[in-house]
């Protein structure tokens, strides 16, 4: 993706179950995040129990990369192995984070702490989602006397559990984060970590983010995505069912840990761009393989494709790194040359780190080859188009730089038309590219002239996207069980809707603030969130 948009986070979590092996685990948290540095390079943090320690629960954090962070490729080694020792423990959880709420600075890196004179109240905790009742949820808290710190709905849920903590004696887990799916509508994935030694894992009821665990001998991991784990050897990984969690407590159950259900069951709303866009390729996500469900997604491209293709004169080109798959494949099937006519300078920072120019940033950033390009029918593939911003600069390279004869992009993805309540860094309909040009969502093949008034807007020869039957099919779960709000309009939860009726409302305000932090209050109808 050109313009990249930003999911809000990815967890790690380890735990050594026999107590008689004194190893420390917390040198595989760096490494699991940096499987999971794609779902957020904001900031990172990891936080570790030992018993033999004084501070029992202790956590360590900062603004960076994984790398940054922990010092892991700095010529002296001796910073990484002294943060090791000192936060070494049986068990640790880990978080990378890229905020679609709240500030840039340390005190918004994860993992949150929660002191406690009782063990079992003193927690640390991280999590992948968005609350999408953020306003709700921090009005009801400031009604009822909490001061919050930051503007963050990490802070709202560490408030929740500590209330649902309350009690003079230790509560079960399924009432702890039953709590939770009371007052919270939106998604969260998370991993808990107390002084008292017990971990959790939950899983919002809707699923809307991954999370998946495994174990290897005594050794048990849990991560928001597959990969994480199978580098570190585990070769069993399950999913967590949405609404289920995992409660590890080697004293208290025989195998070390349980799986209970602490929500009831609701509608699935797995996110598609897990798919399309977020995941790396080598994972599975629900337990589908992202890299074949990216490469179906240029075969139903090529299956519809309409403008007549010569192998030697067309070039199929990827635009790095998240397309191509879905080029390869779709270049595969045409029977048409598939090159890396479009490459990417991969020690420049990350386009959203400077977010103010990017039209500067995609210059330095991106370099077209005339080797390829020159005189060629480019068939240029995009994993999707959020806003577009980037992709004008490239099109624009392509016939300049790279002296292509005709640019016609394909997108394997329908159009993003809404805003999203559950993660995602794109709240606000006006940001977005589709629905300047498209007047509401559509399921099927685009009207001609809609897509004709985008083409020119790109500076593109044609057009195309995928249908959201096409991208159902290719990804092989039932359409009921996806969340597609960002493509339909249509929302999983009550919080979601009510998000969308506010962006549109305000869609053609100049100021580009996120829709969930212009929300009022609850209407009366809403749920209530009862500390």
């Amino acid at each position: 993706m050109l313009d990249p948009i930003y999911d809000e986070c990815g967890i790690a979590a380890v735990y050594e179950m026999d107590p008689g092996r004194v190893e420390s685990v917390v040198p595989l948290l760096p490494e699991m995040l940096m499987d999971l540095q794609n779902r957020g390079q904001l900031a990172a943090g990891i936080a570790s129990f030992n018993e033999a320690r004084a501070q029992v629960l202790d956590s360590y954090k900062d603004v960076g990369s994984v790398n940054d962070v922990f010092h892991l490729t700095l010529p002296d080694p001796s910073r990484y192995q002294k943060i090791l020792k000192e936060y070494s423990g049986r068990a640790g959880i880990g978080h990378v984070r890229y905020a679609t709420c709240g500030r840039d600075d340390p005190s918004y890196a994860q993992p949150f702490e929660r002191h406690h004179g009782r063990r079992w109240k003193w927690f640390s905790f991280c999590f992948n989602g968005n609350v999408a009742n953020f306003r709700e949820v921090r009005s009801s808290l400031i009604d009822k006397g909490y001061h919050l710190v930051r503007d963050t709905d990490t802070e709202l849920i560490m408030h929740h559990l500590s209330y649902a903590l309350r009690e003079e004696n230790k509560p079960d887990v399924l009432t702890v984060f039953g709590h939770l799916a009371e007052v919270i509508d939106g998604a969260f994935s998370l991993a808990f970590l107390n002084a008292d030694g017990d971990m959790v894992l939950a899983r919002d009821p809707q699923g809307f983010r991954p999370l998946c665990y495994g174990t290897k001998g005594s050794l048990f991991a849990a991560a928001s995505e597959s990969l994480a784990l199978a580098n570190r050897g585990f070769t069993e990984i399950h999913d967590l069912e949405p609404g289920e969690l995992i409660h590890v407590a080697p004293g208290q159950y025989p195998d070390g840990f349980k799986v209970h259900r602490f929500a009831p069951a609701k509608r699935k709303s797995f996110c598609f761009f897990e798919y399309v866009y977020f995941a790396n390729v080598a994972s599975k996500i629900n337990g589908r393989s992202v890299y074949l469900t990216r490469s179906r997604l240029g075969e139903a491209l090529a299956q519809s494709e309409t403008v007549p293709t010569d192998p030697a004169d067309c070039v199929v080109v990827p635009v790095p790194d998240t397309a191509k798959a879905a080029c390869d494949a779709m270049a595969y099937k045409l029977g048409i040359p598939s090159h890396e006519g479009l490459m990417r300078n991969r020690y420049l920072g990350r386009t959203f780190i400077e977010g103010r120019n990017r039209m500067d940033v995609a210059r330095r950033k991106y370099t077209a080859l005339p080797e390829v390009l020159e005189g060629k029918k480019v068939f240029l593939v995009e994993d999707s188009i959020v806003r577009s911003t980037t992709l004008r600069v490239i099109i624009n390279m392509l016939r300049t730089s790279g002296r292509a004869k005709e640019i016609h992009v394909r997108v394997a993805c329908p159009p993003i038309m809404a805003p999203c309540a559950y993660g995602i860094d794109m709240s606000t309909v006006r940001e977005l590219f589709a629905p300047k040009h498209l007047e509401k969502p559509t399921r099927g093949v685009l009207p001609e002239d809609e897509l004709a008034r985008a083409t020119a807007d790109l500076g593109a020869d044609s057009l195309r996207y995928l249908t959201v039957e096409e991208l159902v099919q290719s990804i092989g779960l039932p359409e009921n069980e996806l969340c597609l709000a960002c493509l339909t309009g249509s929302y999983p939860s009550p919080w979601g809707e009510k998000m969308y009726a506010e962006a549109l409302c305000r869609r053609d305000e100049p100021e580009a603030v996120r829709t969930y932090e212009r929300l009022e209050e609850a209407d009366a109808s809403a749920s209530p969130s009862n500390p």
